[in-house]
């Protein structure tokens, strides 16, 4: 195959070694060294990409992670990648790419017409014209997710590995440029331990495609050997293909490592990417500068790229993007480019100056090698098929504020624009440092920075070279002499750069073009989310004057490069356009991350099992070989049900919710947490954490509580029971175990560190085996020794202990289904044993294991609340009819907010019972409860919502719990409950006490 823009010879790939990759169903061939991008030019493509909302033509732009245009679909099935920019994928046999954001084709993209639409889609116009007509928003969803978004996200598991590293170091350095190679090299020699951060492939930042002599050698040899040195020192560390993604306080900076995206699936070994998580002692940002485009119509076609983009794809890819080209720019960096093309053998039409008169080395170089200098003029215009065809080119005025004198049109297979350089301040300004604008420079540089940390070379504002490398090894010899290496002095003399200075840029943040800024003249300044420069004047215009307000109303800034290349632009138009001071306007705000980074990397190996372990109780495997399908409440897995051949889930349930009120059941309740109090203040620490009182608790007696939040909210509620005199196990929700030890232990250790009390979860080392029924009794005692089970010696709310099977057992008469029951408290290692007993022992009153499922159906029958499903971080007691708890002789926390005027609402939603006209209806649990029938008025006003809703076997009829506001003193009104859209179905409020009001059968 051939590569018709691939220079004969240079560059930094290996051309012995060629590379197959597809992308678009289409293959190409590269070499290895090369990105995506690098590969796709030298293969001639132009249009690779369609932008985001006009669907324009877009090709590459740059050469780093600052890519808006060339987003790719990396990979298929489980290990495909979105929004991948080609600049930084590296090639490999093999790997497959596809454009995003392609409607058919890309060639073929129908929503290309939204092009000629553009005057029906402003700024903001999703707040301006989707708000009613209200029928129509089911069409506008459905539209809008169609629409939006880039890439697709995998549909499957990601079978890769992902981890992560926690290190620490003396100095670290971010970025490989010269400044970063400098610092690394004087903190290394000083005998510091540096970790060197660098975001490419290889290291030496812009040296990698500068012509520039260093020490008499080329940049490249020169980033070569430091490299080389760096390798040889044992305290240096250097991480390639490593983004660094946050800087956060206490010096604590993440790092990405991808170190298996450039490499075929079967060669994969280890993580896919890491996470490095480092401490530094002082970290030093050598990150470099982004190029600006320029904003001019038609700034966005294919083969126009930025001006250290084409010098990037020359010098180091050996690729020639274009053969004819112009150059437009308003500094002197970009006549690097215009000799690095002409060098490698391309046409260099002109370069296109905005500066009046450009004066300086390399202007009378690149005039002495014969390419002509339009100064004083801007291109104002472009013309494209496929790609860039030409450009037309003006004479500014003498203000550089609008053009004189008639247009002439240049033809062109390339542009090379440049705007100036913009500190990459990122990672110093996500610190909280200052950033400020620097008028004479042209751009915002960082401020004093708030943690121990500087910021060198073109990351600072200074871009020559020579300035670089001096910065860099002054930072580094500093930053190793805080740590206690050396003395601050630098190692050796600065080497010397052969490098042609530049005069200062001339900012132009819109190309006059002598025609109004008009949303039907395209001047793109955000090319990922097509935002125009009309969009920002038409923000100003409609009163944002906050570049935070103007970012979020035209989406400036919003895409996956967040900003990078446009946002500097954005803010020089919105100053102009509200005739105040750049510095004045600001910047927005810098937040971690960079850039983009996959979920798994986030994750790590915390995933699956290792980031939610499962458990399983002590008798887990009982329930399997019974058959059990299982619900996860936690991290356990509970048995839901236990079907028999040919039964529904509905069928099974019904079956043990009667066995349970028939004769017994028995529950594994192992998962409930369990919290042993002991010590002599335990009595009070339980009065302090419960709404109730503990201290008049007998030695051997049990008793429901409430714990609150200091909002006054209800936090868990469970039974506790005194088992010696300083000894208490309370228990709670399964689900809010770990919350409610954690709650505890912070009262007891930040509050009141003066009580003797100490705090044990024992949830793990008891089982319990929870025995319901009228039989119960009988099964306890024929299961249980050493214990009195009679009415009288065990009454309800009571424990005990003796032994099963000659294993020690506490057994606690508590009664959550609302029938005669115990819970046998056992060690866990003896728990099936125990559990295989009782069955044996029950077979004969037909005993019947039931799960959670059943359960809920069983206390909801009794009006027995579950803290997290009947209430929802909003419920206070008096709302669940549960004033008989509250303390009016004690404080407690939470005891206060009780008093608030909003707690004490009359028409606060109340827990009530709800029964359907139809017993046989079964409420939507999250049903909202509705006044009336009628749901044509829209919006229809909610009163309350079903929290649980069952069918009762016992009681032949649809039971439901919920609150409704008031509903204490609605009982026996009618209220709806809406099913769906124009359905709702009536109910009866009633007490939430269904079956067996008095109670008379748990004191059987």
């Amino acid at each position: 195959m051939t590569q018709p823009n691939r220079l004969d010879s240079g560059g930094l790939i290996d051309r012995a070694h060629p590379v197959m990759f597809s992308f678009n169903g289409r293959d190409y061939e590269g070499y290895h060294g090369d990105t995506v991008a690098s590969a796709l030019l030298a293969n001639g493509a132009g249009t690779v990409a369609r932008s985001f909302k006009y669907h324009r033509r877009r090709g590459i732009m740059t050469a780093g992670p600052e890519e808006p245009n060339a987003l790719l679909q990396v990979g298929t099935g489980a290990r495909t990648t979105p929004n991948v920019p080609a600049t930084q994928q590296g090639i490999f046999d093999g790997l497959v790419t596809a454009s995003v954001n392609a409607s058919a084709s890309l060639r073929a993209d129908w929503r290309g017409a939204f092009d000629k639409l553009s005057s029906f889609l402003p700024p903001g116009f999703y707040y301006k014209t989707l708000m009613g007509p209200r029928f129509m928003w089911k069409t506008y969803e459905h539209r809008i997710r169609e629409t939006a978004g880039l890439g697709v996200a995998a549909e499957s598991p990601d079978p890769d590995t992902y981890d992560k590293m926690n290190a620490h170091c003396d100095v670290l350095v971010v970025g490989s440029g010269p400044a970063g190679l400098s610092a690394a090299l004087e903190a290394g020699g000083a005998g510091a331990r540096v970790i060197l951060i660098e975001q490419d492939s290889r290291l030496g930042g812009r040296l990698l495609s500068d012509r520039v002599q260093i020490s008499g050698v080329s940049g490249q040899d020169w980033a070569t050997s430091a490299a080389e040195r760096l390798s040889a020192m044992d305290d240096v560390q250097v991480l390639t293909r490593s983004t660094a993604l946050g800087y956060y306080h206490g010096n604590f900076v993440t790092v990405l490592e991808r170190r298996t995206d450039h490499a075929p699936t079967g060669d994969i070994a280890g993580p896919r990417n890491r996470l490095w998580r480092i401490r530094a002692g002082r970290v030093v940002l050598a990150t470099g500068a982004i190029e600006r485009p320029l904003v001019f119509p038609n700034n966005d076609r294919p083969g126009i790229m930025l001006a250290s983009a084409v010098s990037t794809y020359v010098t180091r890819y050996g690729v020639l993007p274009g053969e004819r080209c112009v150059v437009f720019a308003n500094n002197d960096s970009a006549y690097r480019t215009a000799l690095n093309l002409r060098a490698a053998g391309a046409d260099v039409t002109a370069i296109v100056d905005t500066r009046p008169r450009p004066t300086g080395e390399l202007p009378e170089l690149v005039q002495h090698v014969g390419i002509y200098v339009a100064s004083g003029h801007a291109v104002v215009n472009t013309m494209s098929g496929d790609r860039v065809r030409g450009v037309k080119i003006a004479r500014l005025n003498a203000n550089a504020d609008g053009v004189t004198g008639r247009e002439r049109t240049l033809d062109c297979d390339l542009v090379a624009v440049s705007g100036g350089w913009s500190p990459s301040v990122h990672l110093h300004s996500q610190t909280g440092a200052p950033v400020i604008y620097d008028g004479e420079r042209a751009c915002f540089v960082p401020g004093e920075p708030t943690l121990e940390s500087v910021c060198v070379g073109s990351a600072s504002g200074d871009f020559r070279t020579s300035d670089c490398i001096a910065q860099g090894a002054q930072a580094g010899a500093t930053a190793a002499a805080a740590a206690g290496f050396g003395n601050g002095a630098l190692s050796e003399h600065a080497p010397e750069v052969e490098e042609a200075s530049e005069k200062p840029a001339m900012p132009v943040w819109l190309v006059p073009t002598g025609k109004p800024v008009t949303r039907g003249s395209k001047r793109f300044v955000d090319f990922q989310a097509d935002v125009t420069a009309a969009d920002i004047v038409v923000a100003a215009r409609e009163g944002y004057e906050s570049i935070e307000h103007v970012k979020r109303y035209t989406t400036l800034g919003m895409g996956t490069d967040q900003g990078k290349l446009g946002n500097v632009n954005g803010i020089g138009i919105l100053s102009q356009a509200l005739g105040s001071e750049i510095a004045d306007v600001g910047v927005t705000t810098f937040r971690p991350l960079y850039s983009g980074v996959a979920y798994g990397a986030i994750a790590g190996s915390e995933s699956g099992d290792l980031f939610d372990p499962v458990r399983t109780t002590a008798i887990h495997g009982w329930h399997v070989e019974a058959g059990a399908e299982f619900e996860n409440v936690g991290q356990w897995k509970r048995p839901w049900y236990y079907p028999k051949p040919g039964e529904s889930m509905h069928d099974a349930v019904n079956r043990e919710c009667l066995a349970v009120r028939n004769g017994v059941g028995i529950l594994d309740a192992s998962t409930l947490g369990k919290i042993e109090i002991e010590g002599p203040d335990a009595a009070e620490f339980l009065n302090r954490m419960c709404t109730n009182p503990w201290k008049n608790l007998r030695v051997g007696k049990c008793r429901y509580g409430l714990m609150l939040g200091e909002d006054g909210n209800i936090m868990d509620d469970g039974v506790t029971g005194r088992l010696t005199e300083n000894r208490y196990l309370m228990h709670t929700t399964t689900s809010g175990a770990a919350a409610v030890f954690a709650h505890l232990e912070r009262w007891l250790q930040t509050e009141w560190p003066e009580l003797k009390v100490y705090l044990t979860s024992s949830t793990d080392h008891w089982a319990t085996i929870s025995l319901n029924g009228p039989r119960s009794r009988d099964v306890a005692a024929a299961t249980c020794t050493g214990i009195d089970f009679s009415n009288d010696a065990f009454p309800f709310m009571s424990v005990r202990e003796g032994a099963c099977l000659g294993v020690p057992a506490r057994v606690f008469r508590i009664a959550f289904a609302g029938e005669l029951s115990y819970e046998i408290n056992v060690n866990a290692n003896y728990a099936r044993a125990v559990w295989e007993a009782a069955v044996e022992a029950g077979e004969q009153f037909g005993i019947t294991p039931y799960g959670t499922e059943a359960m809920h159906v069983l206390r909801a029958e009794k009006g027995f609340i579950i803290v997290g499903q009947d209430t929802d971080g909003s419920m206070t007691p008096q709302d669940m009819g549960l004033d008989r708890l509250v303390s009016k002789r004690k404080d407690f926390i939470g005891r206060r907010s009780l008093s608030r005027s909003e707690m004490v609402r009359t028409d606060r939603k109340q827990f009530v019972g709800l029964l359907t006209e139809d017993p046989a209806h079964v409420l939507p649990e999250g049903g909202q409860v509705i006044e009336d029938a009628d749901t044509s008025s829209l919006p229809v006003p909610m009163i309350g919502h079903v929290t649980s809703s069952y069918w009762s076997a016992v009681l032949g009829r649809s039971i439901a719990l919920g609150v409704v506001r008031g509903g204490h003193q609605r009982e026996g009104e009618t209220v709806y409950v809406s099913t769906g859209p124009g359905d709702a179905v009536p109910a009866k409020i009633s007490s939430p006490v269904f079956y067996d009001p008095n109670a008379e059968r748990q004191n059987a």
